[in-house]
């Protein structure tokens, strides 16, 4: 088949629509068409169309934690929704759809069914989503971030990242040139994590005064950057803090130590760079999803987990000086080089060419 054309629905954070991207650049690198089906008020309205993709917008909300009022409005908004869908899968007529997860997803994979155009689903997290659960019988192919997810349909095939990342050269090479202060790169995620904004200053200003400070970036997202900023001027912390990072390969490149949640994207992202990292898992996350995802690098050996409980007892301050003290890089090199050894970096490639064979 020549030039198909491939949708693909995702939106949310960014967890789900960087995945999304990488399979993109694939697919038209390939020569395929594509079109992105999101929300305007999600990160990919943001994100996406500076990357010169056709875009559609679907009016929909997550189903998930919300009050009585919106329960019993949810079965309107999920068939107007699918309703929009299936118009829009109607105008471009695409040869396979592949939802990445997440709300958006729900109603494009079930306009498709009623289309009957194939339907590949991805799932990024250890523990799979409410939407993925449903659209799983539906779907030609169910694809995972995790191994062992979505057992008996679930094929694991990786977490897609962008190529530069994947590109890195490996810790070994970026680590036997290192000189100076130990580099410390804080990720509170696209949407900011107001825990590690103050859990990091608060350790940081108890650093022992024998060691050398280390260089600090600090991502807190746009909304909580001054909490970060105040926090470390509390603490007489000189730091870079950053509303977002631009180029994450850039920044995995320069870190010794990355301080983060353990979204899937995080984790897939740390594992193809092969960054050593001290992971925090988000203790309201959907399911502990966050929790589960951390086990795969933290068993691996390639980071450090800790609970949120333990950074506001404390602990953190502890960690930190033990992982970044003096004569450490080479422990931190182990340690890339552990998390390395669990990445699929042909993640995308595999997303792109599943969708490929299942183009109708």
């Amino acid at each position: 088949m020549s030039n198909p054309t491939v949708a693909i629905a995702a939106g949310g954070t960014g967890g789900h629509v960087y995945p999304g991207l990488a399979v993109a650049e694939v697919l038209r690198n390939r020569g395929c068409n594509v079109v992105w089906i999101g929300t305007r008020y999600g990160l990919e309205g943001q994100v996406v169309p500076p990357r010169q993709l056709p875009v559609e917008w679907l009016h929909t909300r997550a189903l998930r934690g919300k009050g009585l009022g919106a329960k019993l409005v949810m079965p309107w908004r999920l068939t107007r929704s699918v309703y929009s869908a299936t118009r829009i899968l109607a105008k471009h007529k695409p040869d396979v759809v592949l939802g990445m997860g997440a709300y958006i997803a729900g109603p494009v994979g079930v306009a498709a069914a009623l289309r009957r155009t194939p339907l590949v689903i991805h799932e990024q997290n250890a523990i799979a989503g409410l939407a993925n659960r449903m659209l799983a019988p539906m779907c030609k192919r169910v694809l995972t971030g995790f191994p062992n997810v979505m057992s008996g349909r679930g094929e694991y095939v990786g977490n897609p990242v962008h190529s530069e990342i994947t590109r890195l050269v490996p810790p070994e090479q970026r680590y036997a040139r290192r000189q100076g202060p130990p580099r410390l790169l804080i990720l509170g995620g696209s949407q900011g994590a107001q825990a590690l904004n103050r859990a990091v200053p608060a350790a940081m200003a108890k650093w022992p005064a024998d060691l050398p400070m280390p260089r600090i970036v600090h991502q807190s997202g746009e909304k909580t950057m001054h909490e970060a900023q105040e926090g470390y001027r509390q603490a007489g912390i000189e730091v870079e803090v950053v509303p977002f990072v631009e180029d994450m390969a850039g920044a995995y490149e320069w870190a010794d130590l990355v301080v983060a949640r353990s979204g899937a994207l995080t984790v897939a992202e740390l594992a193809a760079a092969g960054s050593p990292a001290v992971l925090i898992p988000l203790p309201w996350a959907v399911d502990d999803h966050q929790r589960y995802n951390a086990e795969l690098l933290g068993q691996a050996g390639g980071a450090r987990v800790l609970p949120q409980a333990a950074i506001e007892n404390g602990q953190l301050a502890t960690l930190l000086p033990q992982l970044l003290g003096d004569r450490q890089r080479l422990q931190l090199q182990k340690m890339g080089e552990a998390a390395r050894s669990v990445a699929v970096s042909d993640a995308a490639e595999r997303v792109a060419q599943i969708c490929l064979e299942e183009c109708k």
